[in-house]
């Protein structure tokens, strides 16, 4: 038989745990977004700028800026013509040490004023695989992508390069 004491001491300890646990979450993914939470926001600092490249012949080729170093790579078929070229760097500020996911597109069309057509493809970050906002919301990146022309035709080419900021 039990003794009063030891189940009266047991329901005691329970009844002052219950809302000390209740209080805690069960798990940071399980929760949902809280009223407090500051939204993610992306501000573009600079696109990117392959400069001025011309085709050595009919055939299309390419070039790809890195996104560490932003220095221009240009294929065999292509030749850099000289001025000043670089890498796109973004910030994106929210809630402080969140880690957030960063996504660029597969490929973007560009398009010149002349009906001329090259595609931005394999963009890169010098992000690491997960990356965090800092103690001030804070997180700067720089990226690339390779161009490729289309049609072997020249022009000044323009497009727009979306990119998706959710918290993990």
């Amino acid at each position: 038989m039990a003794r009063p004491g030891h189940v009266l001491a047991a329901a005691i300890a329970l009844v002052f745990a219950a809302p000390v646990v209740a209080d805690e979450p069960a798990c940071e993914l399980c929760l949902s977004r809280s009223a407090a939470e500051r939204p993610l926001q992306i501000v573009i600092e600079s696109g990117i700028a392959f400069s001025r490249l011309a085709l050595r012949g009919r055939a299309d080729s390419g070039a790809e800026i890195d996104p560490r170093t932003g220095e221009k790579r240009v294929d065999a078929g292509m030749i850099d013509l000289g001025g000043m070229s670089y890498h796109g760097r973004a910030r994106v500020t929210g809630e402080p040490y969140r880690p957030v996911r960063i996504e660029l597109p597969a490929r973007v069309q560009l398009r010149s004023p002349n009906g001329a057509e090259a595609e931005l493809t394999d963009f890169a970050t010098n992000l690491p695989p997960v990356a965090m906002l800092d103690e001030n919301g804070s997180l700067e990146f720089s990226f690339g992508a390779r161009l490729s022309s289309r049609g072997a035709r020249g022009g000044n080419f323009r497009g727009r390069i979306p990119i998706r900021v959710d918290y993990f």
